[in-house]
């Protein structure tokens, strides 16, 4: 909930103009502090006075993540390095990382954030949550470990690397919530049920974020664990996690608007979509003092909803994700997302929500093979040839994409789980 100094919720007239002023202020402050935006304003004749409100933004220029590497490391902070107490990175897997630095008033301002993000997801002084994303450079763990703080719960420091021991701290802490992504919260949930202690565990609520998933995958771990599980998303570029959480009645993210201003373009005009319109996400950072961005191209595609939720919360609500544009594959000249593979295989029953897509190219001509498990109840003598459901899943992709793949059934548990964000894809034409 977006709340004003008296502690009432904000009306959307009220959200505008703090907007309005925000960037007004950001503006100026960017164009003083930072070369880069000064050269991208003054090349477009844009000075701070151009910007009146927030129904200006679209005059200023977008930022990408290659801007942040091109600038790599400190070249878009704000503030010199005596004020920033802290730095994150990416993993630069696919290019030169990207640094982020954090003033203290800027860690105060996530910890604020993402304490919402848990509250809203039923978090509360009372309770004992291990928080296993990674820490480190990456965002996840710090962040999701500042907000448990701020409200005062009990935070278990877990990371990733040691699920035996998370499980077994998990029953003898009495743990009641865990923030993790969501394919490791599965692996989790397999572990905890061939242990047969899954009715032993106190565990209530999840926070998953850090990588996409579908409705199917929340049912699954909700039904499995007995809890409810809640959607975390952010970014380390805009902030990190809790830039946005769902509520109890899962109809989209509410954004912490009145830090992180929310835009939806069609990637390809760079214009705005209508309501409701799937479209690139697009944040700027309304009061970030160490790395403050405008207009920054998320890449993630999803629509905004501005209506007030049941929840009573007044703030923006984006859905979830339908996946990212540098996620695409073109594949035999068909566009291909990884979750649309995802959410086709949430309509076989009896395959598991773990998959591999391997991507080649034999005689100049494009393959595409789907690794998929099947769940361990379906896995029997009787069906160990699997030809009708290989038949079966090869046709449901096929009416999803588009295009033929090559189906190949794997044993339950043998795909390789990960702790951090799960790997779908293999391209190996990137190799050639």
């Amino acid at each position: 909930m977006i709340w004003n100094e008296t502690k009432e919720c904000m009306s959307r007239d009220e959200l505008t103009a703090m907007q309005s002023a925000r960037l007004v202020k950001l503006v100026d402050y960017v164009y003083h502090n930072v070369e880069f935006y000064r050269k991208k304003m003054q090349a477009v004749g844009l000075l701070p006075g151009d910007i009146k409100d927030i129904n200006d933004i679209c005059k200023l220029p977008f930022t990408t993540k290659d801007d942040l590497r091109d600038n790599y490391p400190f070249g878009l902070f704000a503030v010199p390095n005596s004020q920033i107490v802290r730095v994150h990175a990416s993993s630069g897997t696919t290019g030169k990382a990207t640094v982020v630095g954090y003033t203290r008033y800027d860690l105060d301002v996530w910890a604020e954030c993402v304490a919402r993000c848990l509250t809203m997801a039923g978090v509360s002084k009372d309770d004992i949550i291990q928080v296993a994303y990674g820490y480190g450079l990456f965002t996840g763990g710090l962040g999701a470990h500042s907000g448990a703080e701020k409200i005062g719960a009990t935070v278990v420091p877990m990371s990733t690397g040691n699920s035996k021991k998370l499980t077994t701290m998990m029953l003898d802490f009495g743990v009641t919530a865990i923030a993790c992504t969501p394919s490791y919260l599965l692996h989790i949930a397999e572990l905890l049920e061939n242990e047969g202690v899954v009715d032993q565990i106190k565990l209530k609520t999840a926070i998953c974020g850090a990588e996409p998933w579908t409705e199917k995958m929340h049912r699954d771990i909700e039904s499995r664990l007995n809890i409810h599980a809640h959607d975390i998303y952010g970014l380390s570029e805009i902030m990190g996690p809790g830039v946005a959480c769902d509520c109890r009645f899962h109809k989209g993210l509410h954004v912490c608007e009145d830090h992180f201003y929310p835009e939806i373009i069609n990637s390809a005009t760079m214009t705005p979509q209508t309501v409701g319109e799937t479209g690139e996400l697009v944040f700027t950072t309304l009061t970030k003092q160490g790395i403050p961005l405008i207009r920054y191209r998320t890449k993630d595609l999803t629509s905004i909803d501005y209506a007030k939720c049941e929840c009573g919360r007044t703030s923006a609500r984006i859905s979830r994700f339908k996946g990212r544009v540098d996620d695409m594959l073109i594949i035999r000249g068909v566009n291909v997302f990884p979750s649309q593979v995802e959410a086709a295989l949430t309509e076989v029953p009896e395959v598991t929500p773990h998959y591999m897509m391997i991507v080649d190219r034999v005689n100049n001509l494009d393959t595409l093979e789907i690794q998929v498990e099947v769940d361990n109840k379906y896995f029997t003598d009787e069906i160990r040839g699997l030809e009708a459901l290989t038949k079966k899943i090869g046709h449901t992709i096929t009416q999803a994409l588009g295009l033929s793949a090559k189906i190949k059934i794997v044993e339950p548990q043998t795909l390789v789980r990960s702790e951090g964000k799960a790997v779908h894809v293999i391209d190996k034409r990137k190799l050639y």
